[in-house]
């Protein structure tokens, strides 16, 4: 199946009151379990590079070898950019192929915000490509993102609306109170749906995206701790939460700390348990069946996206 945006993928998320799930890829064995699991769930999926992910991997390597995921794939499937911090990386990745870019001006005073979503609007839209922008900004630290709690602030329902109007955005990521990284919250999980229903209602049903949702599933935590992590106290939100969230009008949830965890815990367990391996595609092997396996339950229980083809 062709490359394909996120316009008809939003439209009948919410019109069946789920989300779609956009995980974060950084190697090969991320984008072989992410779209494995895609596949056998029968679910749209989208496949989302951060700038730091393309420095790493390289933006020829990654579109390559999600383009050869997604031809032994039938589902939908969708190439965006994770919290581009500018212009020029944003077009970067537009020319490079990717059919949906976010552009993170959430850093910048609100009037400054929109100026920069506009411009990079104008070129996205002009090469047929959707933009996703940011109103609000979570506390955590992710890649080159770090928001202290001081600093981070909810979504104004009120602003939201004019935003919109005035960048021609086409989806928009809000602050209801989750957070980048693996410590989101010190103490009982919360999440300010009253905020998510006035925007959702200001806006007319607008897509609304939710960043920094990973559930920071605690078998893995504890899987990684056992073999000698030290990843104490942390916490994520809770799939109930999640499904709430896909339910009021969410249509695209974020998770790239459980990508990583799941990764790591695997890892560390396999090298735990064979001190004489040399052989990276054991333990790689068992991190992708093990990123499988979580894309799979998310995708049933968190998302509610499968067979949705």
């Amino acid at each position: 199946m062709p490359l394909v945006t996120t316009k008809e993928m939003f439209e009948k998320a919410k019109e069946g009151k789920y989300a779609i799930g956009a995980f974060n890829v950084n190697n090969m064995e991320i984008i072989q379990g992410v779209i494995n699991a895609a596949t056998k769930e029968q679910s749209p999926v989208i496949m989302q590079m951060s700038p730091s992910a393309i420095k790493y991997a390289g933006i020829d390597y990654l579109m390559s070898m999600t383009k050869v995921a997604i031809d032994n794939s039938n589902v939908p499937v969708a190439i965006h950019l994770d919290h581009g911090t500018d212009f020029d990386i944003c077009k970067q990745c537009i020319d490079a192929g990717f059919t949906s870019v976010m552009i993170d001006g959430s850093k910048h005073e609100y009037n400054e915000n929109i100026e920069l979503t506009k411009k990079v609007v104008e070129y996205a839209h002009s090469k047929g490509v959707v933009v996703e922008a940011e109103l609000g900004k979570l506390a955590g630290i992710e890649d080159d993102i770090n928001v202290s709690e001081g600093d981070a602030s909810f979504t104004d329902p009120d602003q939201a609306l004019e935003f919109i109007q005035k960048t021609g955005c086409d989806s928009l990521a809000v602050a209801i109170g989750t957070s980048h990284g693996a410590y989101k919250f010190k103490g009982t999980p919360n999440l300010r749906f009253d905020i998510l229903e006035k925007i959702v209602e200001k806006t007319n049903g607008f897509p609304i995206v939710l960043h920094g949702a990973s559930s920071v599933i605690p078998e893995y935590l504890q899987m990684c701790n056992e073999y000698g992590g030290n990843i104490p106290g942390a916490q994520g939100i809770p799939n109930d939460m999640l499904l709430k969230a896909g339910q009021m009008g969410v249509v695209k949830v974020n998770m790239d700390t459980d990508i990583r965890l799941a990764m790591t815990a695997s890892i560390r367990k396999f090298l735990a348990e064979h001190l004489d391996t040399v052989d990276v595609r054991g333990y790689l092997g068992e991190a992708r069946d093990l990123i499988e396996q979580m894309v799979i339950n998310k995708i049933r229980n968190t998302l509610g996206s499968n067979n949705k083809i």
